[in-house]
């Protein structure tokens, strides 16, 4: 990757020149030196540097924050200050600039980097806000729904072009107006003027929707029929802010069938927001913050490694995120394989108490003979998991949590669970219960009674995504002020039972075989070959599948395995392997996929009947899935 350019800007020919020579001491290119504000935009326009370094006071002419102003406007470019001046005025007329950092002189080629990559980062992560500014504005431009946004009083800030369409008010006349002149609705049978959900949403702080004959009545006075419903929008200390009112015409369609499906959008984008941009954000703030101080000094090695651990641990938050909303869409890899229920919960008791806290007891019961079931170990931990934190949330007084697990024979007429054998793991608590008018809707994706910033919604509803797709069913039974039982049914198979160790091994494997490792994702790549020539294998190293080939056809020793993704541009993983294996009938072969069951099946790959890595992967499960393979017979 080539180095960080950078465009100096200052009228001291001397001083700039020092300027220059300690940034090539720091690693970074200089693009150009300029002496004046005029020859600054000169010069950038044809270096299109990464960053500017901008004295303030550039003598006659345009000064350097009036050229900052004009590099921000016309070529998007980040300017950090260098300045000796200080005073209240200069620095409020700085700050109308926008500048992404600044340098007081004299100063230490610390302090130089420090700003320079903090004002890279701030820009490169502006930048990311606005596309996904415009990316959310064109896509509420495009969906097939009309939206209107309020504010806490009811004033409308925002139509999509279909909204302007169906109400008649285009966005530029409907701006401030109260909300019940641009989306004024009757009911279709009484012709009387029906309560508006957006203000119904604003004063309840809860999901409103309108009774099935409502019609729209636009501008012009023409009538249609819609469906509509509207939630609140909440600030980031939970308050009600404004509401997202959301709504189409029906009248070409039958009416329940569009009733069900808009009440799904509008669970989706009215949670979503509050939680799973809560939830990553959370994630970046603290991947972005520790990183920040690692870049600076004066942090101890113990407080170095505490950073490096922070990082790593919201690394695998975001990784389980992912997987939570691949999950309850039925769309990620499963790894199944026979094992033992009572497995799973004695390696997942350690991660369950800290996540449930002092204050409540753990009681464990497993069943002496349980049988085994096929289904992937870590997303049964997940089940466990997210069903453990729920029963949290639950008691947050404390109380206790009971694992229990058992053999059931489910006959003929069984509500909810077809007949069978099954093992079941159930979850019980003696907390707050769930409400009668809340139980159906508890599995459903981002519905959560929990307060805004508390919860995505996402947990039963992985849960219920995860059982269904190995094939079993949950069952609950609630009682308000008593407690709440979940209950997971997984198919019994008559495999022979497995060790009851699913977790990976504390240590990883070792090996000296030669590795043909395969993937076009460079950073990916490069972590890959470092782990395993760390552990001893000899990696021979491709960035695509033609590569691959050729380096497999020119290596004149044994190859023992073949690591390769799945989706590469010029040949696929499946592809590499069927080329080599014919001719080295030796090779083993592992695939690595972050991709859905769906994208993998596409690729005719049964991930079941292969081995198969999923990413995000661990050292562990790495080193473990290469030498599981090798020691094969």
């Amino acid at each position: 990757m080539s180095a960080t350019a950078v465009l100096v800007v200052e009228d001291e020919k001397i001083i700039a020149k020092g300027i220059e020579k300690r940034l090539r001491g720091l690693g970074y290119a200089v693009a150009g030196l300029a002496s004046s504000g005029e020859e600054a935009l000169r010069v950038a326009v044809d270096l299109r540097p990464d960053i500017v370094l901008m004295d303030i006071n550039l003598g006659a002419g345009m000064d350097g924050i009036e050229a900052a102003a004009r590099l921000r406007a016309d070529l998007d470019l980040p300017v950090v200050f260098l300045t000796a001046f200080s005073d209240d005025a200069t620095l409020q007329r700085a700050k109308l600039t926008e500048p992404y950092g600044y340098v007081l002189k004299p100063y230490e080629d610390k302090d130089l980097q420090t700003a320079i990559e903090i004002g890279l980062y701030r820009h490169q992560m502006g930048r990311r806000l606005r596309e996904n500014e415009q990316w959310l504005a064109a896509t509420l431009g495009s969906i097939g729904d009309g939206v209107i946004a309020t504010d806490e009083r009811g004033r409308v800030r925002f139509l999509n072009a279909l909204a302007e369409r169906l109400t008649g008010w285009p966005q530029a006349d409907a701006l401030g107006r109260d909300v019940r002149d641009v989306f004024r609705i009757v009911g279709g049978l009484s012709r009387q003027p029906v309560p508006n959900p957006a203000l119904n949403a604003l004063e309840t702080g809860a999901a409103a929707a309108l009774a099935p004959d409502t019609v729209l009545i636009d501008r012009d006075g023409a009538e249609r029929p819609i469906d509509d419903s509207a939630a609140p929008i909440r600030d980031g200390r939970g308050n009600v802010s404004g509401a997202v009112l959301v709504f189409r015409d029906i009248s070409d369609r039958r009416r329940l069938e569009e009733h069900l499906r808009q009440a799904e959008k509008m669970e989706a984008i009215g949670r979503l927001a509050g939680g799973i941009a809560h939830d990553f954000n959370n994630i970046m703030t603290i991947i972005t913050g520790f990183c920040e101080l690692l870049l600076g000094d004066g942090l101890s090695a113990a407080d170095r490694r505490d950073a490096v651990t922070q990082i790593h641990d919201a690394g695998n938050r975001a990784a389980a995120l992912t997987q939570q909303i691949m999950a309850f869409s039925r769309k990620q890899v499963l790894m199944p394989c026979v094992l033992n229920l009572n497995g799973v919960v004695r390696d997942m008791a350690a991660l369950v108490k800290r996540l449930i806290g002092s204050n409540i007891d753990i009681v464990s019961r497993p069943a002496a003979d349980l049988g085994v079931v096929k289904a992937d170990p870590t997303q049964i931990g997940q089940v466990l998991l997210n069903l453990a934190a729920n029963a949290r949330d639950a008691m947050p007084g404390g109380g206790r949590l009971t694992v229990e697990t058992a053999n059931v024979e489910v006959g003929a007429g069984a509500a909810g669970v077809p007949p069978g054998r099954y093992a079941v793991l159930s979850v019980a608590d003696t907390g707050t219960g769930i409400p009668p008018d809340v139980l159906p809707r508890i599995f459903e994706p981002f519905y959560t009674t929990k307060g805004v910033g508390r919860g995505t919604g996402l947990g039963l509803a992985t849960v219920f995504g995860i059982v269904e797709q190995s094939g079993g069913r949950i069952a609950v039974d609630s009682q308000v002020g008593v407690g709440t039982t979940f209950r997971v049914y997984l198919p019994r198979v008559d495999d022979p039972a497995p060790g009851l160790t699913v977790g990976p091994t504390l240590l990883p494997s070792t090996g000296v075989e030669t590795v043909l490792l395969v993937e076009d994702e460079e950073t990916v790549r490069q972590l890959t070959r470092t782990i395993l020539e760390r552990v001893g294998y000899r990696v021979l190293e491709a960035a695509d599948g033609r590569a691959a080939v050729a380096i497999a056809d020119a290596h004149v020793g044994p190859i023992h395995l073949l690591l390769t993704d799945l989706m590469m541009p010029h040949l696929s993983g499946r592809e590499v392997a069927e080329r080599l294996l014919p001719t080295r009938p030796e090779m083993r072969a592992v695939f690595m996929s972050g991709y859905t069951e769906d994208a993998v099946l596409r690729l005719g790959v049964e991930s079941e009947s292969l081995d198969f890595l999923h990413k995000p992967f661990t050292l562990h499960s790495l080193t473990a899935k290469v030498r599981e393979v090798l020691d094969r017979p």
